[in-house]
């Protein structure tokens, strides 16, 4: 594909992640000729703002990609399975933010700053991480680099409520409101247990050894996004009660011995990430979810050695899960073609 501007077909627009993405195209200046928002049919007609006109929503159909040069799919597993083979014989590159495709083999998995390469030797499909895995290897990546390789993980991520989409703010907001008017707080259908004033140590369904699909995500994904895969992730996903950004706390076991200032010079070095680092500053300096909401990059903190584990950081990352977790990653890849 050349870089003169290209015909994008939005499938899911009307989503949290669908009306970012148009945000990211908007504010990149991404070369935009033609732009098809898809939703389904109870959205069709409705219109959404992109660069000062309104355009119309029209329902997703197998026949909505013709001429269409790329397809941005945020509309759930089960629509991508569904639509993104006609987008492909159309002609179409599907950028997928779901996890329909993530361990084909053929399907590359990527996130831009880290192994954008592999974007190029794709079938028609590429596809998205999760977006706590994205968030994770922001911050890893770096380390990975410059100590010799990543051969463990042990991570706790703080996972706000929307990634469970527009129900899970809205749940969260129902909950808060009604317990804040000393009011019973009202049952929720999105989470198991309350989620105001709460964190529910679940997310996504659990597997047969213990681990949820969320969990297992980060290993499965790590794995194929680093070429390495003899990398083993422990991880423990907890959903908490912020509206918007994930945080994930990180111990990672390196090849060679690292260094925390070597740590902080590599991470300030590569892009899409910040170090925000100074325990002894007044206030101490660690980066927060509020931090990096609405914010491109990813920003890294508490960068500790280990006290347990040989040739081991710990360190704290977030980032804007709607954001670079998913609809920025996407235009980023977007990019790449």
């Amino acid at each position: 594909m050349s870089q003169n501007a290209k015909h994008l077909a939005v499938a899911g627009a009307t989503g949290a992640v669908g009306i970012e993405i148009l945000k990211c195209l908007e504010q990149r200046n991404f070369p935009v000729s033609k732009l098809t928002l898809l939703a389904s049919a109870r959205s069709a007609g409705k219109t959404l703002p992109f660069r000062g006109e309104e355009i119309e929503v029209q329902e997703l159909t197998p026949e909505s990609f013709a001429d269409v040069d790329v397809a941005l799919f945020s509309a759930g597993g089960g629509i991508s399975k569904t639509f993104a083979s006609h987008a492909v014989r159309a002609g179409a590159v599907v950028v997928d933010n779901s996890s329909a495709f993530r361990m084909d083999d053929g399907v590359p998995l990527i996130v831009p700053e880290v192994n954008g390469g592999d974007a190029q030797a794709h079938n028609g499909i590429i596809a998205n991480p999760n977006c706590t895995t994205i968030v994770t290897l922001m911050a890893l990546n770096p380390m990975h680099k410059a100590f010799g390789g990543v051969k463990s993980i042990l991570a706790s991520s703080y996972q706000a409520v929307s990634g469970s989409g527009a129900q899970g703010i809205a749940e969260l907001e129902a909950q808060v409101e009604a317990l804040a008017r000393g009011e019973d707080c009202p049952a929720g259908s999105v989470y198991p247990k309350q989620i105001a004033f709460n964190v529910i140590p679940q997310v996504d369904v659990f597997q047969d050894n213990g681990y949820t699909k969320e969990e297992m995500k980060m290993h499965f994904e790590g794995q194929k996004i680093l070429h390495a895969p003899d990398i083993k992730a422990s991880v423990t996903c907890v959903r908490v009660p912020v509206f918007r950004s994930h945080a994930v706390a990180v111990t990672a076991v390196f090849d060679d011995k690292p260094s925390v200032e070597a740590a902080r010079e590599a991470i300030s070095a590569a892009p899409g990430v910040q170090v925000v680092d100074d325990p002894f500053a007044d206030p101490a300096q660690f980066p927060t979810p509020l931090d990096c909401t609405d914010g491109d990059d990813c920003l890294v903190g508490r960068i500790r050695e280990d006290l347990v584990l040989d040739k081991a950081l710990t360190f704290w990352v977030v980032g804007d899960q709607v954001r670079k977790g998913a609809a920025l990653n996407a235009v980023q890849i977007a990019e790449l073609l």
